[in-house]
């Protein structure tokens, strides 16, 4: 981006965030651009959320923590909107529990637009009038990272809807897709010592990345490619759904109780295999990285190869030697605090500590992701029955 001679310091800062932030709240509004009016309001699953509320829930945030508390006299666009669109900030106040979001059929998806609208030109008139300081950038920021997650969430949750509609259509026709074509793999042997994990130097990250510190490593051996269609297929055509040895106690429930047999959105037509793309439905690539497994899965996996799942400590240290990205990775870790990890006051505090119970950590990224929203120190985090994410395996012994 070109920048005007003529404006000083602070008129540069406010255009570079101007710009930054049209970007990003751009780029939610093309993701939903190929849906129809009726895609914005299903909710197949708890874990699903209507696309039509992300967008609302994303500009509420904006609303909630920018405007309202920045500029006097601020007029909310609906005085609703924060019982619609909180998610879970109990500082914030009551909302509509998440089963829930699939039954609002108001506001309207107009309405919805017309919220957005009425928000961004605010935020650019904030970000114009240099009413900024440093926690005041420190919320923006928080908040264009918020809704980079929802973005690679509506992808997720749309892909979601539309897999789940028994004509499972396209939702766009003309994605071309990437090769992700997985070559032999090989170990990548990683020596015993002390290493340093967690983010450090410049840039945004979340709270639960900080406190970088020491861990000790046993010697192990991780590999530089991700497990393909092909290898999972193995484990499939061996029985590995049915034999209760390779399953976490909790994960031989889990099968019993679904009747999981395959890897979510596969099928199995006319004798062969098939799974669910944005493309629509189409036949397995046997030498693409598997996608859309549970923890549970890819232990279980794991187990039958005679290996196991990395450590997230193990993944961030060898990161550097292998390609990463495709397919957000299960880690053998449990989401905890790092040490020193310390809530902040009031709403903000609640992004990520509370939720340091009954999760796994994830590493890397995915197809998914926006750009620029992705590092090596990145803590994402599922509970150990969810497929729908975006989800693969890489192996360590």
């Amino acid at each position: 981006m070109k920048v005007d001679p003529t404006l000083n310091i602070e008129e540069i800062i406010a255009t570079n965030w101007v710009k930054r932030y049209s970007d990003i709240r751009n780029h939610s509004v093309a993701i939903c651009q190929p849906l129809e009016i009726e895609d914005y309001v299903v909710q197949p699953i708890i874990d699903v959320s209507p696309p039509k509320w992300h967008l609302g829930h994303t500009t509420w945030f904006f609303e909630t923590f920018i405007l309202i508390p920045n500029i006097p006299d601020y007029k909310v666009f609906d005085t609703q909107y924060n019982f619609v669109f909180n998610s879970y900030y109990e500082t914030v106040g009551a909302r509509v529990i998440r089963t829930d979001r699939g039954n609002l059929s108001r506001p309207s998806v107009a309405d919805v637009y017309r919220y957005r609208e009425y928000v961004d030109e605010r935020m650019n008139d904030f970000l114009q009038n240099k009413l900024m300081n440093e926690s005041i950038e420190a919320l923006l920021e928080l908040g264009l990272n918020h809704e980079q997650q929802h973005q690679e969430l509506l992808l997720t949750d749309i892909k979601y809807i539309l897999g789940h509609n028994p004509l499972f259509p396209a939702y766009k026709k003309e994605i071309t897709d990437k090769d992700q074509t997985v070559t032999q793999p090989e170990m990548i042997r990683i020596c015993e010592g002390v290493y340093e994990i967690g983010f450090e130097g410049e840039g945004f990250c979340f709270d639960n990345e900080l406190g970088r510190h020491k861990v000790y490593l046993n010697d192990f051996e991780i590999s530089n490619h991700l497990v393909t269609n092909g290898k999972y297929l193995q484990f499939m055509e061996a029985e590995g759904y049915s034999d209760f040895r390779h399953w976490h106690a909790e994960g031989w429930d889990w099968v019993k109780q679904n009747s999981a047999n395959s890897p979510l959105y596969w099928h199995f037509v006319d004798g062969k295999w098939m799974h669910y793309t944005l493309n629509g439905l189409k036949e397995i690539n046997l030498n693409e990285p598997l996608c859309h497994i549970s923890f549970f899965e890819a232990a279980a996996f794991a187990t039958w190869k005679e290996m196991r799942l990395p450590t997230e400590a193990e993944w961030e240290v060898a990161s550097e030697l292998f390609d990463w990205g495709k397919r957000w990775e299960w880690t053998n870790s449990a989401y905890l605090p790092y040490p020193g990890f310390k809530k902040e006051a009031g709403a903000v505090g609640e992004y990520n500590g509370k939720f340091m119970v009954n999760q796994t950590v994830l590493r890397g990224a995915s197809e998914a992701t926006p750009a620029g929203h992705s590092r090596n120190t990145y803590r994402n985090f599922f509970p150990t029955h969810l497929q729908w994410q975006f989800t693969g395996i890489r192996l360590a012994k």
